[in-house]
């Protein structure tokens, strides 16, 4: 393996974040379309947390709730968000209510028909955003942008119920939107250039580092995650314990494995009671009502300070279901496992262009996903590793099961040598 410095390693991912701002194929004077008003569908955790970026940067912002309740609650979490930031020093009191003021809560959608950009973001259910979305093609005035948060549903879909599916975009903010980075910017097949534009524009004026990816179940930041969650998994049905799989990522760098990811984000994101998933152990645990941190267990149990502590429940489930006794991997062995197919999902949706550059997938992940920063992201990470030591794992894996089947490009790389950070396989189309 080589050992960039930390200079090296520096310089890289400052000019992987500039490059990703370019966009072939965007001629420097498309007029974008303007935006002074902002609209946003659901006032919940990432409703509101969206809703916080464009009035912080001095957008007028509508924001629609199906009931005065619960846009009552979205915006006093918005005000109390704002408040512990001044309480904490980082701008005066006095800007509270200026920001507040910005907001402009309601009860029905007909009211965002003058907004310039709408933006959706409520449950990652199809049939609700295409019911959303045709309600938007009926009131929005002409021109305006049409938008989903959607962190994995395709996009393409979404943008047929409309007469206008020029103007749909995806802009997949990251939880909590209003403190993380990354802005994955998800183009259609149909999305207009000037639409691509305006939105690479405005994620600048709204202090995001954003990329442009394709339509893709995942895009390209949840899509390389979904392969680490798999590979995870697979190796707890081995009789590899949670918190050693966990411990194994921390320490790579990550300050979260894959398992106290899960729990912090909530077991139960997609599941009810009863529901029996392709997840048999997360089911078990949820009917347990061990649904992670919010309620003090979930793969780990927790102290009142959510210290994430091993738990015998968890094993005793794990082993109920599997049937696997508990087995010993070194740690080089799990990092492997769970980072070199990530590497090789990236290589896939370079081949699919879904994705402008290597550069761009090494941003995803050191923003939005905490990858360490002393490893440059997955794409720069693979050049240290090298091409032969990452085909050889994936021959293993790919045997086990078919979709983690080496990329073609791994194998040229590990046969013809080169960089995966210089990989130029035609990029992201642009659009309409």
């Amino acid at each position: 393996m080589t050992h960039p410095t930390q200079e090296e390693i520096g310089t890289y991912i400052a000019a992987a974040g500039e490059a990703a701002w370019t966009v072939p194929g965007l001629a420097p004077d498309l007029e974008k379309r303007p935006v002074r008003t902002v609209g946003i569908i659901g006032a919940g955790t990432m409703g509101g947390g969206i809703a916080m970026n464009f009035a912080t940067a001095g957008y007028p912002v509508k924001i629609v709730e199906t009931t005065q309740e619960a846009l009552d609650r979205g915006l006093a979490v918005v005000r109390g968000n704002y408040q512990r930031s001044a309480d904490k020093g980082r701008f005066p009191q006095d800007e509270v209510e200026a920001r507040m003021g910005r907001f402009d809560g309601r009860l029905s959608m007909q009211d965002l028909a003058d907004c310039d950009l709408v933006i959706e973001a409520v449950f990652e259910n199809m049939e609700l955003k295409k019911k959303i979305f045709t309600e938007l093609d009926r009131v929005m005035k002409p021109g305006a942008i049409l938008a989903t948060n959607t962190s994995a549903l395709d996009i393409d879909e979404i943008a047929s119920v409309t007469q206008r599916p020029q103007d749909v975009i995806g802009l997949h903010f990251f939880s909590p939107a209003n403190v993380m980075k990354l802005l994955e910017i998800v183009r259609a097949d149909k999305t207009a250039k000037d639409v691509v534009a305006t939105c690479m524009s405005l994620a600048r004026d709204i202090n995001k580092i954003a990329t442009l990816v394709g339509v893709c179940p995942g895009f390209v930041g949840n899509r390389i995650l979904f392969a680490r969650q798999i590979q995870a998994n697979k190796l707890v049905y081995k009789g590899i314990l949670p918190w050693d799989v966990d411990a194994a990522l921390n320490a790579f760098g990550f300050k979260m494995g894959p398992f106290q990811m899960s729990d912090l984000a909530g077991l139960d994101i997609g599941w009810s009671k009863g529901a029996k998933t392709d997840n048999p152990i997360r089911d078990a645990l949820c009917e347990m009502d061990r649904r992670g941190q919010k309620t003090k267990a979930g793969f780990y149990d927790y102290d009142a300070a959510r210290t994430p502590i091993p738990s015998p429940v968890t094993e005793q489930i794990i082993k109920d279901i599997t049937g696997a006794e508990p087995a010993r991997m070194s740690q080089d062995e799990i990092i492997e496992t769970c980072i070199y197919p990530m590497i090789n999902e990236a290589l896939k949706i370079l081949e699919e262009n879904k994705a402008q550059r290597p550069s761009d997938i090494d941003v995803v992940w050191l923003n939005g996903y905490g990858w360490p920063a002393d490893k440059g992201g997955p794409m720069f990470y693979a050049d240290m590793v090298g091409a032969k030591a990452i085909l050889a794992r994936m021959e293993t894996l790919g045997a086990e099961d078919p979709d983690f089947a080496p990329a073609q490009t791994l194998r040229d790389l590990a046969a013809n040598g080169g960089k995966f950070t210089e990989l130029d396989l035609g990029g992201l189309k642009t659009g309409a």
